[in-house]
């Protein structure tokens, strides 16, 4: 039955893709997705209250990507870290996640910062005592560490040496090789000129030179700068044993099926609402059918462009919409209220593109939460 988007009319599908049944482990990538927190719609809370999660269903979610054979990067950007969930908050879902991950097997790396820290300037020296917290309590929980990027880093570094000081020093108290995490300014702002410099050549010579310093303590990279040349370039980079893991949601075909001098593995927070979809092309990529990989993954470019176009940091706003169109959640509330952060047109979009690439394990379900939303939010026409 035709249902009527701000777009135009359009016809919902019936059945969903069909994917063979999760099997053995990925092989020729490690693949995280990066995993949205599920908020308590029954919470009495404004957009600055701490945030109320619920957590058997947050938890549900990352049983559901493990089930899958992915790995689930905790508390980074998509959880809505620096966007309604605070360092309490994040504290919390790190030692929960982490508990669930070993009871069932799962992979799990967490997101290392500084958000502890009050607002206002900091000093060097308590913004390497802010990570060197947050990296005690992901190594206590048994997960891998992420060292995220860091405001307050970003407004007390004065050049480039501020940086490759406090990562050696955070990497020296490291004891596992740590994912070091590039977010670029479209999906945070406050981190325009990391690693000292606007300039991104520049920028890029830090960053290398950091892992160049301490490979034995670098696991791997996560580019979230959504510029497939220059993850190409660092990725050739890279001493040997060191990975590349992909944050880029525009490019991420290409970049994991990779070339003749190499790929990249992946960290993404589109592997959010692509989860079994995506564990399934990297198992045909596993037979060495990188053909078959484009031809499952390249169609969902369109989807994952659209919900991470500017301004970017609001795309988890589409993809808890979509989580909850596919049945993972009862409701479409959010931390810190960023439900109301993309237009109605912006979100039947989504839906649209969804449908289409047969990503919701009940299109009945998914077309009629459709159908309230738009009766909530856009009337009838």
């Amino acid at each position: 039955m035709t249902i009527h988007l701000p777009q135009g009319p359009y016809e919902p599908r019936a059945t969903p893709l069909d994917l063979a049944p999760a099997g053995s482990p990925l092989a020729s990538r490690t693949v995280f997705s990066a995993a949205h927190v599920v908020a308590d719609p029954y919470a009495d809370v404004t957009p600055d209250s701490p945030a109320a999660v619920d957590w058997d269903a947050t938890l549900a979610f990352r049983r559901h990507l493990w089930s899958h054979g992915l790995g689930v990067a905790e508390a980074m950007d998509t959880a809505q870290r620096g966007m309604g969930l605070d360092w309490a908050g994040a504290e919390e879902l790190i030692r929960r996640s982490a508990a669930e991950a070993k009871s069932v097997g799962g992979r799990i790396a967490c997101g290392v910062g500084t958000d502890q820290l009050p607002a206002g300037p900091a000093t060097l020296a308590e913004v390497r005592a802010a990570y060197e917290e947050q990296l005690a309590v992901v190594e206590e929980s048994g997960a891998q560490a992420i060292l995220m990027a860091s405001r307050a880093l970003a407004a007390a570094a004065k050049g480039p040496q501020d940086y490759l000081d406090t990562y050696a020093h955070l990497l020296r108290q490291a004891t596992e090789p740590v994912v070091l995490h590039w977010l670029g300014p479209m999906f945070d702002p406050a981190l325009e000129g990391y690693w000292g410099s606007t300039d991104l050549d520049s920028a890029t010579d830090t960053f290398l030179q950091v892992i160049a310093e301490h490979p034995d303590k670098v696991d791997g990279i996560k580019m979230s700068l959504l510029d497939a040349g220059r993850e190409i370039d660092v990725r050739r980079r890279l001493p040997g044993g060191v990975r590349c893991y992909t944050g880029d949601d525009f490019n991420y075909p290409e970049l994991i099926a990779g070339d003749d001098q190499g790929f990249s593995h992946a960290l993404l927070g589109i592997f959010d609402p692509l989860g079994p979809l995506a564990a399934h092309a990297v198992r045909v990529l596993d037979t060495g059918d990188t053909q078959g990989f484009r031809a499952l993954l390249d169609p969902t470019v369109e989807l994952s462009r659209h919900l991470f176009r500017a301004p970017t940091r609001f795309y988890k706003t589409g993809v808890v919409f979509l989580a909850w169109l596919a049945g993972h959640q009862d409701h479409f509330t959010m931390v810190g209220g960023l439900q109301s952060a993309r237009s109605l047109p912006h979100l039947a979009k989504a839906y649209q593109l969804a449908d289409g690439l047969g990503l919701f394990p009940d299109p009945e379900l998914a077309e009629s939460r459709m159908r309230a939303f738009l009766t909530v939010n856009g009337g009838t026409r």
